[in-house]
C-alpha cells in the first residue's frame, strides 16, 4: 500500500471509529513540492566530484549551490531551511574541498546535542572521513585515553558548546596546532541557541574566536538553522560577525496531512478536557498497530515517560509493548545510542521523545509525527513535522492540544502556524550575569586586554572592574584570574541553565545511577515527594541533598503524577521605559528583584488528570535580579471593573495567568521561562499591578518583547478568554496549575474586560 493511501486510510478509519468524538478541529493538506536545482560555478577537485557521484547527487538544490558558493568565497554563511533540505551538504562539501587543497586544514563542527554529533560523524564518512581525512567526536562520552590522540591527529572534530566551554577553550594550549590551522567553525541547528543557552553559547563562541586569534587563526563560520524570522540577525548576535543568509528552501517534499486535534470536553462548565497525554498515547498506539512508524514529541522528560507508560498500558500484546520506547535527556549514553539504533533499524514502531530527537539525527524514514502540545515555537513545530515523510513520502502530523491557553489558541487558529511569519530567536549575550561568568572563564584561559572589547563589547570594562573589586581578577597591564587555585571557572558555569553542577539521581533500591538533572530544574522536578519517571517506570523522590548534589528515589506504583506550587514576590529596582496602552493604562519595562519559592505540590490522577491531593514543602527560596514588565492598574481600570461588578484582584490575577500563558507565542520562549505575580497595591508603583518577569537572572529579552508587543499579546489574551467555553475559568484561559494561591481569587469575565480596556481606543 502506498504511503499516501496508508495515511488517508488511517484518517478515514480514525474518524469512523465508534469512540471518535470530533477531536479534529482542522486538517490541512500541505501539497508536495518539486525540487529546483542549480549549478556550481566554482571548480571542485576530482575527488570531491567523485564523492558527489558516489552519493548519487547528480544535481544540487539551488539553495545548496548558493550556500556553497558563498562559503567558498570566504563569507560567513547561515543556511535557514526546513528538515531534510540538504543543509549538511552546504558545509561538508566545502570542508572536503578545503582539506583536499590543504591537509593541514582543521575544522570544528558544533552540534547542540551529543546524539546529533554522533549521527553526523557517520554522514561525514561519505565525504572521506576515515580515509581522505580524520574526523572524531569529542564530547563527554569520549574516553579519556582517546582524547590526546584526537587532539593531535584529528582534522575535524564534532562536538557541542558544552565541550567548547569546559574542555577545549580552557585547554587551548593542548590544542595549539589545531587552533593554528582552524579554518571552519560549523554551528548546526542554530535556532536551538536561544534564551539562556543561546546567550551562554554566544559568549563561548567569543572566547573561541579570541583563542583562535591568539594562535593566529581567523576561522570562517557556517551556520544551519530551521526557518526562523531573523536568521541573519540571530547568527550575527550569536557569533559577533557579519553573515550572508541563504533561506530559500528548494528541496523536494511529499504531501503532508497536518491534523489539529483537541481532546474532547468532559466538563463544559469547568472547561475540563480529556488528558492530552492520554489522547497522544492512544493515537500513537493506533498508528503502531497499523505498522505506521511514529515519533511522539513531548515537552518534558517526565511527560515522555508518562506517555510511554500510557502507551504500554494500552498496547494489547507483549510484542507491541517491546516496540514502544521513550527517549530523552538524562538517559545514560549507552541507553541513548541503543534507542537511536533501534529506531534507525525499524525495531521500534513508536517512541515518545523530547526535543532531543527534534533535530537532524538520522532515525530512518518515519511515517507520522504526534506533537503532544505546542512545542513553543513555529520553527519547532515545522522541525518536528519534518521528522516524518522524508524525501517524497507522504506523512501525517498531528498536533494534540494540551489544556493551556497557548495550545487552545493554536488549535482554534490554525492559521497562526500555517500562515504566520516565523518568530525571531531571542538571545542576550550582554546579560551582565552571563557575560561576567564568561569573562572569568576567558581570563582563566588568557589574561584579558582592553582590545578584547572587540569580542565582548563595550560593557566588558565595567564588569571587569566589578570582578576585580570582588577579588576574582587582578589587573596588571591586563586582567588575570585571581580566584581560588582550587576553583576551575568553567566547571562553575552551566551553559544550559542558571544553575551550577548537575545532581545525580540515585535509585536506592539497587544503589545505581538512574540519570542526572540540572540545578535549575531540581526543585521543580525532583523535590521530595515528587513522582519521577524513567524508562516508563515510576519513582518516588525520597531525598534531595544540595550539599552532595544528590537526589534519591525508589520505585513506586502510585496512580498519580505531581506538579509544583510556587509563590513569588517582586520589587522594582529601576524603570527603563514606559508608555500608555490604548485605553489609558500604563505599561513599564525595567529591572526587578524576584523572590521565588516552591511551597508545595499537587497530585493529579494519571487517568483523569483530576487533582487528588495537595502537599506542602519547605524548600530554599531563590532570589535574583532580572528584567520585568508591569501593567499598572490605576483608578480608571478599577472604576470600570467596579461598575461591571468585577472583582479587582480576581480580574488582575486571571489576566496575569493568561498573559504568561500566551506570551510564548510572541516572545519565542517556554512557559517556564516566565514568572508573574499580581498586587492589589504595590509600594514601588503606587497602584495595583500585574508583574511579568524573565525567569533568569539578568533576563534574555522576553520582557522587552512583551513590552513592545503588549497590545498584540493582550488582544490574543482577550480572544482566548472570551472563546473559552468554561464558566468561571479553567487552565485553558485564566487558571495556572502551578499557582501558589490555588487560583484564588479569580474573575474570568473581569480579566477579559481589563484586557479589552487596554487594547481598544
Amino acid at each position: 500500500m502506498s504511503g499516501e493511501s496508508r495515511i488517508e486510510a488511517f484518517l478515514e478509519q480514525l474518524t469512523a471509529a465508534e469512540d471518535y468524538q470530533g477531536q479534529i478541529e482542522h486538517i490541512e493538506v500541505i501539497p508536495a513540492r518539486q525540487a529546483r536545482y542549480g549549478e556550481l560555478k566554482s571548480e571542485l577537485s576530482e575527488d570531491v566530484r567523485q564523492v558527489l557521484d558516489d552519493l548519487g547527487l547528480k544535481k544540487l538544490y539551488r539553495h545548496q549551490v548558493q550556500a556553497i558558493e558563498a562559503v567558498l568565497a570566504g563569507k560567513n554563511v547561515v543556511i535557514a531551511a526546513g528538515t531534510a533540505s540538504g543543509k549538511t551538504l552546504c558545509y561538508t562539501l566545502p570542508l572536503a574541498q578545503a582539506i583536499h587543497d590543504d591537509p593541514t586544514t582543521r575544522a570544528i563542527l558544533t552540534y547542540p546535542t551529543k546524539a546529533l554529533a554522533q549521527d553526523q560523524l557517520g554522514k561525514l564518512g561519505a565525504f572521506g572521513a576515515g580515509t581522505v581525512f580524520t574526523a572524531h567526536t569529542y564530547d563527554g562520552d569520549t574516553p579519556q585515553n582517546q582524547r590526546r590522540r584526537i587532539r593531535q591527529h584529528a582534522q575535524v572534530i564534532l562536538t557541542n558548546p558544552d565541550m567548547l566551554h569546559v574542555a577545549i577553550c580552557p585547554y587551548h594550549e593542548s590544542w595549539a596546532d589545531f587552533f593554528r590551522h582552524l579554518r571552519y567553525v560549523v554551528l548546526d541547528e542554530v535556532h536551538t541557541y536561544r534564551g539562556v543557552f543561546g546567550s551562554h553559547t554566544a559568549n563561548v563562541l567569543r572566547r573561541l574566536r579570541r583563542i583562535a586569534r591568539h594562535h593566529g587563526a581567523d576561522p570562517q563560520f557556517i551556520c544551519t538553522s530551521a526557518t526562523i524570522g531573523n536568521p541573519q540577525e540571530h547568527c550575527e548576535r550569536l557569533v559577533g560577525l557579519d553573515f550572508e543568509v541563504v533561506q530559500e528552501d528548494t528541496s523536494a517534499q511529499g504531501r503532508r496531512f497536518f491534523v489539529f486535534w483537541n481532546p474532547p470536553l468532559v466538563d463544559k462548565d469547568l472547561g475540563q478536557r480529556r488528558s492530552g497525554n492520554m489522547e497522544a498515547a492512544e493515537l500513537t498506539v493506533r498508528l503502531a498497530r497499523e505498522g505506521i512508524r511514529t515519533i511522539t514529541f513531548t515537552q518534558a522528560r517526565q511527560q515522555a515517560e508518562l506517555i510511554l507508560q500510557h502507551m504500554r498500558r494500552l498496547a494489547d500484546d507483549a510484542q507491541l509493548r517491546k516496540q514502544l520506547m521513550a527517549y530523552r535527556g538524562g538517559y545514560l549514553p549507552e541507553q541513548r545510542r541503543e534507542i537511536e539504533q533501534q529506531l534507525f533499524s525499524g525495531d521500534l514502531l513508536a517512541v515518545a521523545a523530547t526535543s532531543a530527537l527534534e533535530l537532524g539525527v538520522d532515525i530512518g524514514g518515519l511515517d507520522a509525527v504526534v506533537m503532544t502540545g505546542y512545542p513553543g515555537s513555529i520553527s519547532s513545530v515545522w522541525q518536528q513535522v519534518g521528522r516524518g515523510g522524508r524525501g517524497q513520502q507522504d506523512a501525517l502530523a498531528v498536533l494534540v492540544a494540551l489544556p493551556g491557553g497557548v495550545d487552545q489558541y493554536v488549535v482554534e487558529h490554525p492559521g497562526y502556524l500555517l500562515d504566520a511569519d516565523q518568530e525571531r530567536v531571542l538571545i542576550n549575550p550582554e546579560n551582565r550575569f552571563i557575560l561576567g561568568e564568561h569573562l572569568l572563564c576567558a581570563a582563566y584561559e588568557l589574561p584579558l586586554a582592553e582590545d578584547d572589547e572587540d569580542f565582548f563589547g563595550p560593557q566588558m570594562s565595567a564588569i571587569l572592574q566589578a570582578l576585580e573589586e570582588h577579588s576574582y581578577l587582578r589587573k596588571r597591564r591586563r586582567w588575570h584570574w585571581a580566584g581560588d587555585v582550587n576553583i576551575y571557572p568553567p566547571a562553575e558555569v552551566n551553559i544550559r541553565s542558571t544553575g551550577g553542577a548537575d545532581y545525580e539521581i540515585i535509585d536506592t533500591s539497587c544503589d545505581e545511577l538512574l540519570g542526572t538533572i540540572d540545578q535549575t530544574s531540581v526543585y521543580w522536578i525532583t523535590y521530595p515527594g515528587a513522582v519521577y519517571r524513567h524508562q516508563g517506570e515510576n519513582y518516588l523522590v525520597t531525598g534531595l541533598d544540595p550539599e552532595s548534589c544528590c537526589v534519591t528515589v525508589e520505585p513506586t506504583d502510585v496512580e498519580y503524577y505531581t506538579r509544583t506550587l510556587e509563590v513569588s514576590d517582586v520589587a522594582v529596582i529601576a524603570a527603563y521605559d514606559g508608555r500608555e496602552l490604548a485605553g489609558c493604562g500604563q505599561i513599564s519595562l525595567g529591572e526587578v528583584n524576584v523572590h521565588n519559592q516552591v511551597v508545595g505540590y499537587r497530585k493529579f490522577h494519571l487517568e483523569t488528570g483530576q487533582q487528588c491531593g495537595v502537599e506542602k514543602l519547605n524548600l530554599p527560596a531563590q532570589d535574583f535580579e532580572t528584567m520585568g514588565v508591569w501593567f499598572a492598574v490605576a483608578e480608571p481600570e478599577a472604576t470600570m471593573l467596579a461598575e461591571d461588578a468585577h472583582h479587582l484582584m480576581g480580574s488582575m490575577h486571571g489576566l496575569e495567568h493568561a498573559i504568561i500563558a500566551l506570551l510564548p507565542l510572541f516572545a519565542l520562549c517556554d512557559p517556564h521561562d516566565i514568572g508573574g505575580v499580581t498586587y492589589s497595591d504595590h509600594p514601588d508603583i503606587g497602584t495595583g499591578g500585574i508583574f511579568v518577569y524573565d525567569g533568569y537572572p539578568g533576563g534574555v529579552g522576553i520582557c522587552e518583547e512583551a513590552f513592545y508587543r503588549a497590545e498584540e499579546v493582550l488582544g490574543a489574551v482577550y480572544e482566548r478568554i472570551t472563546s473559552c467555553p468554561c464558566g468561571a475559568g479553567c487552565p485553558a484561559c485564566v487558571q495556572s496549575p502551578s499557582c501558589g494561591d490555588n487560583n484564588q481569587p479569580m474573575d474570568k469575565a473581569g480579566a477579559a474586560c481589563l484586557a479589552q480596556f487596554w487594547v481598544e481606543e
